[in-house]
């Protein structure tokens, strides 16, 4: 009969088997040192993913609820609303082009940029010149006046509310051409379609988009997510036209749905040739998640312009 091992010796057995647990333990940890200092464990890229994707819902959960609040609130809230997105996105272009080395005359681009929604809510869009050529006669004063301002300050000085500003006046054009729910529902399409064009293009783009759109000025832009940006403005203008909001035809809500998709990818990679100038990835960081108000508007900005005139000349305006 063999002996059973004496009770001190099975301590020690016990004290040396912890031991060898716990050096693999910790060889295995520094063999994944680099890799947790990188950041690209796969639980790191788990929780970095989970984390950046709830911060970026709630960001634009708020960005979302805030735009729809103001449009059933009525015709002043949405100007108002569109007054203070104008100021927020001008202020970031004028940012990029401080970047740039240009050096704007601020007060009178970002007071221009604010004037515009409130002009068109309160006047129409006839009045809109009674923005635009003061907004040129202060900014030609400041150049005459300011000997180290150079003729780019000058453009780029009139350029941001014009680029900022006037486009989102259309939103608010839209939404005070009815002041009841009609008009709420109206203008919540065209910006519901850029979302749903934004949102598609990306899902697609992400997970099928292989041939590139424009890889020197938006490396992660594809044909693919062009497509399924297409898809989802038609999403949006077909219930507009199935549950005939604002009078609007099938045929209208389909030249507006292709027309809309094509020129938000051109706000888009616009602003991302801008950005690309200067070698910025965000406009600025106010929604969190998504960067700056203008990354989440420059769509917005050219498709608005298209869509205004569209149902202007449909009749529905």
């Amino acid at each position: 009969m063999s002996k059973k091992p004496a009770p001190e010796q099975e301590g020690k057995s016990a004290v040396v088997g912890i031991d060898r647990g716990i050096e693999k333990l910790e060889s295995r940890r520094d063999s994944k040192e680099e890799q947790r200092v990188a950041g690209t464990l796969k639980g790191q890229r788990v929780r970095g993913w989970t984390e950046k994707l709830l911060t970026r819902t709630m960001s634009g959960a708020v960005y979302v609820i805030a735009i729809i609040a103001c449009l059933y609130w009525g015709v002043l809230p949405t100007a108002a609303l569109m007054a203070a997105m104008a100021w927020l996105c001008c202020s970031e272009f004028f940012r990029i082009c401080r970047m740039a080395g240009r050096r704007p005359y601020e007060i009178a681009g970002l007071t221009a940029a604010i004037a515009y929604p409130i002009v068109a809510t309160l006047w129409g869009p006839g009045m809109l010149i009674a923005v635009t050529l003061p907004l040129l006669l202060v900014v030609a004063t400041w150049y005459v006046l300011n000997p180290r301002a150079n003729i780019a300050d000058v453009a780029v000085s009139v350029l941001g509310p014009v680029y900022t500003s006037l486009p989102l006046s259309c939103i608010a054009l839209i939404r005070a051409y009815d002041p009841g729910l009609s008009g709420a529902a109206l203008a919540l399409v065209v910006i519901a379609a850029i979302w749903a064009e934004d949102s598609l293009a990306y899902i697609v783009g992400s997970s099928l988009g292989s041939h590139k759109m424009a890889p020197r000025i938006s490396p992660n832009k594809s044909w693919e997510g062009f497509y399924g940006g297409i898809v989802g403005s038609l999403l949006a203008w077909g219930i507009a036209a199935a549950l005939h909001i604002g009078g609007i035809s099938i045929q209208l809500a389909l030249a507006c749905a292709l027309v809309e998709a094509v020129v938000a990818v051109i706000g888009d990679l616009f602003e991302s040739r801008i950005k690309r100038g200067v070698g910025v990835k965000d406009s600025g960081n106010i929604l969190p998640g998504h960067g700056g108000l203008l990354d989440r508007t420059d769509s917005l900005l050219f498709g608005s312009v298209v869509i205004y005139f569209i149902l202007l000349i449909g009749g529905i305006l």
